[in-house]
């Protein structure tokens, strides 16, 4: 029963994060997202009790990979290898989750009105440390002094985009759907820049 149980709440979180991220939390109906999933519409409420839990459990889909992402950063000591491994993970989960890193992000640009405050901390923690990592590795001369938080955003912006912005960037490659090919070549790109842009060294 617990096996269905995660097999059938998964399948409503993917679809609803699909609807969500079409349609925004107010004009999201149920039912449709009970039709996506193809279940039946009881057991939205059964497995979530109401559309606002459930809508908190698709921003929960997207928030703990993000705070996973960030292991990287602090598990290697090497600079180089932490990078390139947060960057390709963020990439990853453009890729894997590309609905709900749109209600997420539609979430945060009409000012989070429906993000807990438990996540807002979770998620300003995980600031705080991966600034203060990047500022120590500063302080190690292993790369350049910029502002911590700016390479921060620059990171999330260029990586998330691959699911944000997914429109628009297939339009302007030609192509229904990204591909392997495009992560792998988005990750090289991004990885050169923020590597060769600020410098840094590898410590080992």
């Amino acid at each position: 029963m617990s096996r269905i149980r995660a097999k059938n709440e998964e399948k409503i979180i993917r679809a609803a994060s699909r609807i969500f991220a079409e349609h925004g939390y107010a004009a999201t109906k149920t039912a449709a997202i009970a039709d996506l999933a193809e279940l039946p519409k009881p057991n939205i409420y059964y497995y979530f009790g109401s559309k606002e839990k459930l809508y908190r459990a698709v921003l929960e889909s997207m928030v703990e990979p993000l705070l996973a992402a960030s292991e990287p950063l602090v598990e290697y000591s090497d600079p180089v290898r932490a990078l390139t491994a947060y960057i390709r993970t963020k990439l990853l989960i453009s890729k894997e989750y590309p609905y709900a890193s749109k209600v997420f992000a539609n979430e945060i640009m009409h000012g989070a009105p429906h993000l807990p405050q438990d996540i807002v901390a979770r998620l300003t923690a995980q600031t705080r440390i991966l600034t203060s990592r990047l500022s120590e590795w500063m302080e190690q001369g292993l790369m350049d002094r910029v502002d911590p938080k700016h390479l921060l955003f620059s990171i999330w912006a260029s990586t998330q985009t691959y699911a944000d912005f997914n429109w628009q960037i297939t339009m302007t490659l030609g192509k229904e759907e990204l591909d392997e090919q495009d992560f792998e070549q988005a990750a090289a790109l991004i990885t050169r820049l923020v590597i060769q842009g600020c410098a840094v060294k590898t410590a080992e």
